[in-house]
């Protein structure tokens, strides 16, 4: 047991130690108990170890530059040589029936991967070789006419960086600083709706398809030109013309708006500006009229556009009384000419896209052609006859599937997972608009409930100040003398009504209040009737009925009494 240095002790319980190390021992500091039996250091020499047996560092570690350093393979070249084609069960039965006959024939057996990738092959160069023929074969081909023009600006010259780009899908023509292209894609070139498979309704105008952007929510499009022309909208980046933004700001006056060339009255409309003229039109159907639109670059370097009507724009307009009959029929003759002309072009124009579809039928059809054995063969080092094997199957299954392509291009294929992670963010972004308006209900619900009991709380408030004012009124009263009887039944009225509108059981109170009263007058009528002598009772009396009723008013809000007995 360890007790303190000052505790006294008997010397016969202890013994006294004479060790020379005991002070420096409670020091700390370890002291060997013999020293002959300390351990003697032994080296031994091991043998050298062969450069394969080397410290390797963790994988988490090592960052190289290199895909084929250390054994790591970049994902985009494992993606690269994956094979997307996969035999199905007529694959791998057709191919076991081939292996059979070249085992007959004593050729080398064909594997699944082998097959999938001579597959998969035929299938990249017939596409290539399609696509190129439809490029470059006159009529197939998209046909750039000499008087097309921008669908924004209307304008058919391009300059340097600022060339006219083609939609391969749609075929409107746009320049890059209209509709925001940044670069001109080496490639095939599509439009945002084209990109995404859609044909939306523009939120300004009746017309679906052309130059469309969308607005910041993504669900809703709007046609460039619409957004350029209307004063009130706006877009958010100029250099990428999205998103359009501004489209609440519209005044109401010119959603009602009808126009003047469709008789609709959906969407927004532009006024014509000339001078007492209000006449209304949308601007795409003002453009598709080829009505005078003009844009005008002040000296301040601001942008004014101006816009007219059918009348103010030369096509149609009053007739004066003295007009020349000869010019009339000028005019007239112009129109029917201008008539014919479009009736032709339209005509034309069908006959065009009729042919094409014609041709792209018999190219689909003689798809065959455009995949050849010997360069299927040269790209994957393979037999001719394996390939021309190969070749005739794929040619007989395509054919059963209605000349219809077994893979996706690879172009195609990343749009639709573009296009699917667009959904899918559109998807995520009306959760969360449901979710924020959702919980704007539920604040606006607690508001309105929190105020509404806040009022009840200050009219509950209100209604015992009333009552207190009353009772206190009572007691003065009371105390200074006999009130008249009409004061005294207005004050509890008042006081009953209040009492009932905060307290739920003061009506009772008051009717015992009242029944009470009714006995002290009774009983007050009949000492009225009896001698003067007895006039000190009675006032006794009296003074002790009113302090009764005052004590029975202030309880009639909390229990209610019965009548009171006579004393």
């Amino acid at each position: 047991m360890k007790v303190h240095d000052s505790y006294q002790l008997n010397t016969e319980d202890y013994y006294v130690l004479a060790d020379p190390w005991r002070q420096e021992w409670e020091k700390g500091v370890q002291v060997p108990v013999s020293p002959q039996s300390i351990p003697q250091p032994v080296a031994r020499v091991l043998s050298a170890k062969g450069k394969e047996v080397m410290f390797t560092r963790p994988k988490k570690l090592i960052r190289t530059s290199g895909s084929e350093a250390l054994g790591y393979v970049d994902i985009r070249t494992l993606a690269e040589g994956m094979c997307r084609y996969d035999l199905n069960e007529e694959d791998v039965a057709w191919l076991q029936i081939i292996n059979e006959e070249f085992t007959e024939m004593a050729m080398p057996l064909l594997d699944e991967i082998t097959m999938e990738r001579v597959m998969e092959e035929f299938e990249r160069c017939c596409h290539e070789n399609m696509t190129h023929t439809m490029e470059t074969e006159e009529g197939l081909g998209i046909e750039y006419d000499e008087d097309v023009v921008c669908d924004v600006c209307q304008s058919p010259d391009g300059e340097d960086n600022n060339e006219m780009v083609f939609c391969d899908k749609c075929n409107i023509c746009v320049h890059q600083a209209c509709y925001g292209i940044q670069k001109v894609p080496t490639g095939s070139w599509l439009c945002r709706i084209c990109a995404l498979g859609i044909l939306p309704k523009c939120q300004l105008c009746p017309k679906k398809g052309g130059a469309m952007k969308p607005t910041r929510s993504g669900t809703k499009w709007v046609h460039v030109s619409c957004a350029l022309w209307i004063p009130e909208v706006s877009i958010g980046s100029p250099e990428k013309m999205e998103p359009i933004t501004n489209i609440s700001h519209i005044p109401t006056n010119r959603w009602a708006l009808i126009c003047c060339l469709c008789k609709e009255k959906t969407g927004a409309c532009i006024q014509c500006s000339a001078k007492n003229c209000r006449t209304a039109f949308h601007v795409t159907c003002g453009l598709q009229a080829s009505l005078e639109m003009n844009t005008i670059l002040t000296e301040e370097d601001e942008v004014k556009f101006k816009s007219f009507c059918p009348k103010h724009s030369g096509l149609e307009g009053p007739e004066p009384r003295n007009r020349d009959p000869g010019a009339e029929d000028g005019t007239r003759e112009k129109r029917g000419r201008t008539s014919r002309e479009e009736e032709l072009s339209s005509l034309q124009q069908e006959k065009r896209v009729n042919l094409r579809k014609l041709k792209v039928q018999e190219m689909e059809e003689e798809f065959y052609q455009f995949a050849g054995v010997e360069e299927v063969a040269r790209n994957l080092k393979l037999s001719l006859e394996l390939v021309d094997f190969l070749y005739q199957y794929w040619k007989l299954k395509r054919k059963v599937n209605f000349n219809q392509p077994f893979l996706m291009p690879k172009k195609d294929e990343e749009e639709s997972l573009a296009r699917h992670e667009h959904e899918v963010l559109l998807r995520r972004l009306q959760l969360f608009t449901h979710l924020r308006q959702d919980l704007e209900r539920v604040r606006n619900l607690t508001y309105m409930v929190t105020r509404r009991e806040k009022i009840k709380r200050s009219l509950c408030k209100v209604h015992e100040q009333i009552f207190q004012h009353q009772v206190k009124l009572l007691d003065h009263e009371l105390l200074n003398g006999d009130p008249p009887s009409k004061d005294l039944e207005n004050l509890l009225s008042l006081g009953c009504l209040s009492s009932q509108d905060s307290l739920s059981g003061s009506s009772v109170g008051h009717s015992g209040l009242k029944a009470k009263r009714g006995l002290l007058k009774q009983e007050k009528r009949k000492k009225d009737s009896k001698t003067p002598s007895d006039s000190s009772d009675i006032f006794k009396e009296d003074n002790q009925s009113k302090l009764l009723e005052m004590k029975d008013s202030r309880s009639s809000s909390v229990k209610p009494s019965g009548p009171a007995e006579p004393a």
